[in-house]
């Protein structure tokens, strides 16, 4: 992901509900990979497929389900190019 395009589109990782998604990713996902290492496949996945939520497959599942992880974007307001995305909360598939 280029400087560019990182600036573009961001979590917003101070916050209380990203700590939120933090716990709910950890308590289902089977992997060995930490968050932190994926956070930016993940956004630009969303960014690029214009989807708000997604998916954690049952494969990689602590409980063989597919987990959605939901997100809403919002507009920052001093800079309205700048797009975070704020978890809303998580479904199964």
């Amino acid at each position: 992901m280029n400087k560019l395009e990182k600036s573009s589109f961001q979590f917003d990782y101070f916050s209380s509900n990203y700590q939120q998604f933090e716990e709910d990713f950890y308590q289902y996902a089977n992997i060995n990979i930490p968050l932190t290492f994926l956070t930016d496949d993940i956004l630009k996945l969303m960014y690029t497929n214009k989807k708000n939520y997604f998916r954690l497959n049952a494969a990689n599942s602590k409980d063989n389900r597919d987990h959605y992880f939901i997100f809403k974007e919002q507009a920052q307001k001093d800079n309205h190019q700048v797009i975070r995305y704020e978890y809303v909360g998580h479904r199964f598939g």
